[in-house]
């Protein structure tokens, strides 16, 4: 079930506050606040005194030309919008006093800008018009942060305060995707979607526009593409991985026309965005199949798929698939005039080119040595179109399997290696990793969290992102445009949890493309988040408050769990309780690390002048006797599921049972969990309970067994009594087994292994790659 997301009620006072007193002259002192820019502009500095920006105040263009028009055209756009339609008049001609002076500078070099506010006049340089333009935004972020809503003020009457900002973005691609596949979003939300973009200086829009759940645009040659594959019969209730499957029997769809395409084009254009169309192929395609069955290997006729994960169901690599692909991608490129078309390449099952014999006799007459070079040369075919009408190809890192097309660009998703290998071979790469850029993520391990798809992505997470990997060696490290984050829609089904899901994730990342990481804070991007929420606010944003919300680590000692609590917000004072009760302003003050040494029921919260910001933050701890016990893994975690550390599977606090990517789950990639306890002394030991998470859809199966050794030696060695357990099944996403031992006589070292299943099989999600294996608190009683 998804819970309704509440609006940020505490954003939403300060600014009505602020709103009530705007049109009261404002102090000739810089308001506190006001130059919270985000992204962090690379140089700024406090220059004096304001300039007061009046309905009188006019736009001097130095340059003449509809893209320098643009530019002024924005800003009027968002004062006529807060302010009866006034506007300010825009004149061409050099600098002047009094004025808002938009200067073209041809010493600027790129997209780089120049902002210098006093006393007299505005002057923004910059050498082109989308310099000027990232310049307008920092320019925005110095006005009220009513101009972002719909708060309507007298006149046009701001003090902006005297800055200095000379600044320009670190990478060149600073992209945010949208899937409008899975959940249809219609064409003001896609333009609401690109305002938020503009204000945080991204240039590029990555429109996901087919899928096997739905085809998304008009294509004139083919009406059946939208007329059948733009709606499927149901959609999927709850999460993929709940069984059996629920539909809610209601048909669901949409599509763009091309007149409505053309249209959100141009109004990207006018933002200085451009949009990157993505034609997913040879996999995702069941939509494009239902609609014309002989672009499949079966000729069956099918249904536009109604749950979420991959199909089997992939084009056929025919002729008279490459002709109708070839007509889809001549109407596209017709359409967007950006240089990159988006292919996929993702997730393309095998098992109907396995099987069939037309794929077969293909592989051995063009001399292939598998389906995966299959693969390469069906996308070898589509480059050779996108290439011949002046486009580029860009697909998701599955493109290098079998080899890469010659002049294709990389988006590295599935982690930084794909990236890495590309740009050693010298191909360009756009850094995507699941680790760090997916906002269908989890971003808080907090109960109260809607659903998503799973995994764990915090805002701090996402700002330390560095889409350079460190072992890309410096003469290859230029192919590394830059970042992308993606919001993959499953469980994403209207606009309100859209905004909840990449607010304010995407600001993060906006700052990670455009500022340099030597000038970038996550303490100092907090500060003038507090700041920027109100402009979310105003703009109807619901983003996630979960920035504040505490961070809780722990650290296990034999018998003892010492509990650390963090703020992410300076001047947070945390509360807590340890008997369940929710904690108040006169609860217990945190003054350092709580060492719990019985069952106990955390509570905390943060305040703030006696008002509690965040959510509260709940860990229930028991204490059995492996707690702090864990002397070693013989099987490291992933990096990215190892978040509460080695000892998180023996620290007495149980994981969500709803999601994996908390800090309590540790997820093993191809890998058994292997652990070995040491006690101090001989111990009774009654039995051991574990918890495993269950996901087939998202590759993460249950163990095959359980084996549990005991030992008499405090070195762990010479085990005996082994015991094994293989009875682990259940149709809920968690399986808890309790496997009874009766120990009495005592033991001083126990090995206990978790088997992963080990290779998922073909025609499954996930088919021929090595299983996931997460493992939740592992209890010895």
């Amino acid at each position: 079930m998804i819970h309704k997301i509440p609006f940020f009620f505490s954003s939403l006072v300060i600014l009505l506050l602020m709103l009530a007193s705007c049109t009261t002259p404002p102090s000739s002192k810089t308001p506190k606040g006001q130059t919270a820019i985000i992204p962090k502009p690379q140089q700024m500095s406090i220059q004096g005194d304001s300039f007061l920006l009046q309905s009188t105040t006019k736009i001097q263009l130095a340059e003449a030309g509809a893209d320098w028009g643009k530019v002024a055209d924005y800003l009027n756009e968002k004062l006529a919008a807060s302010t009866s339609e006034q506007k300010l008049e825009v004149v061409q001609g050099p600098s002047a006093k009094g004025a808002l002076n938009i200067i073209s500078d041809a010493t600027i070099a790129g997209d780089a800008y120049r902002l210098k506010v006093d006393s007299e006049q505005i002057e923004l340089a910059a050498g082109t018009p989308q310099g000027a333009f990232y310049g307008l935004q920092s320019l925005l972020q110095l006005m009220p942060v009513g101009l972002y809503g719909t708060y309507e003020y007298e006149t046009i009457n701001f003090k902006i305060p005297g800055v200095l900002i000379e600044d320009q973005p670190r990478f060149p691609y600073r992209g945010m995707h949208l899937d409008v596949c899975r959940h249809f979003y219609d064409v003001d939300a896609v333009k609401r979607y690109i305002d938020i973009l503009a204000l945080h200086k991204f240039n590029y829009f990555h429109w996901h526009l087919t899928e096997d759940q739905g085809w998304r645009m008009e294509i004139k040659q083919y009406p059946k593409l939208t007329e059948v594959g733009g709606f499927r019969k149901e959609t999927l209730v709850g999460h993929y991985n709940d069984q059996p499957h629920q539909f809610d029997g209601k048909r669901y769809g949409g599509f763009y026309t091309q007149e409505q395409v053309k249209e959100v084009i141009e109004y990207a254009a006018d933002r200085f965005i451009t949009i990157i169309p993505e034609i997913e192929l040879p996999g995702h395609a069941q939509a494009a199949i239902a609609a014309y069955p002989e672009l499949g290997c079966t000729g069956q006729q099918l249904e536009v798929l109604t749950k979420w994960g991959v199909s089997d169901n992939v084009y056929c690599p025919s002729e008279e698939t490459f002709a109708f692909l070839q007509n889809v991608l001549n109407e596209v490129m017709d359409l967007f005039p950006g240089k990159y078309i988006h292919i996929g390449g993702d997730e393309c099952p095998k098992t109907q080119w396995k099987e069939s014999e037309f794929c077969q006799q293909l592989i051995k007459k063009e001399g292939l040595k598998d389906e995966y070079e299959l693969q390469s040369y069906f996308i070898r075919r589509i480059e050779k179109m996108i290439n011949a009408r002046g486009k580029q190809l860009i697909g998701w890192d599955e493109i290098l399997e079998g080899g890469l097309a010659p002049n294709a660009t990389v988006m590295s998703w599935r982690g930084m290696e794909g990236g890495i290998a590309a740009a050693t071979q010298g191909h360009d790469v756009v850094m995507s990793p699941t680790s760090h850029c997916y906002f269908d993520y989890y971003q808080s391990e907090h109960e109260e969290e809607p659903l998503a798809i799973g995994g764990f992505l915090p805002l701090e997470k996402v700002y330390g992102f560095e889409p350079v990997p460190e072992e890309l060696p410096e003469d290859k490290q230029h192919h590394i445009l830059g970042l992308q984050a993606n919001v993959w829609t499953e469980y994403i089904p209207d606009v309100e949890k859209l905004d909840y899901m990449t607010y304010p994730r995407a600001m993060a990342i906006a700052e990670v493309g455009w500022t340099d990481k030597e000038q970038r804070s996550f303490d100092d991007f907090v500060q003038r988040l507090d700041v920027h929420f109100q402009r979310l606010t105003a703009y109807g944003i619901n983003a996630a408050a979960s920035v504040y919300d505490l961070n809780v680590d722990c650290e296990t000692k034999p018998g003892e769990l010492v509990v650390k609590l963090s703020a992410n917000v300076p001047n947070m004072q945390i509360r807590y309780t340890l008997d369940g009760s929710s904690p108040t302003p006169t609860s217990t003050l945190y003054e350092g690390p709580i060492s719990v040494g019985a069952n106990s029921q955390l509570r905390a919260a943060g305040f703030v002048d006696g008002a509690q910001r965040g959510r509260v933050a709940a860990r229930d701890i028991e204490l059995h006797k492996g707690v702090g016990r864990l002397l070693r893994l013989n099987h490291a975690p992933a990096d990215r599921y190892a978040a509460g550390g080695h000892s998180a599977i023996f620290n007495g606090i149980r994981g969500s049972s709803e999601r994996y990517g908390d800090k309590e789950w540790l997820g093993f990639a191809g890998k058994d969990m292997n652990a070995l306890l040491v006690f101090d002394q001989k111990t009774e030991v009654k039995g051991v309970k574990m918890r495993f998470f269950k996901g087939e859809g998202q590759w993460i199966y249950l163990p095959k067994r359980v084996t549990i050794a005991c030992s008499n030696d405090a070195k762990g060695k010479d085990f005996y009594n082994a015991t094994v357990f293989t009875d682990i099944n259940t149709e809920t996403k968690v399986a808890e087994i309790d496997i009874p031992l009766d120990l009495k006589q005592g033991v001083e070292a126990m090995n206990i292994i978790a088997e992963n299943f080990g290779t998922i099989p073909d025609g499954l999600q996930g088919g021929g790659h090595s299983a996931w294996l997460f493992v939740d608190e592992v209890e010895i009683y």
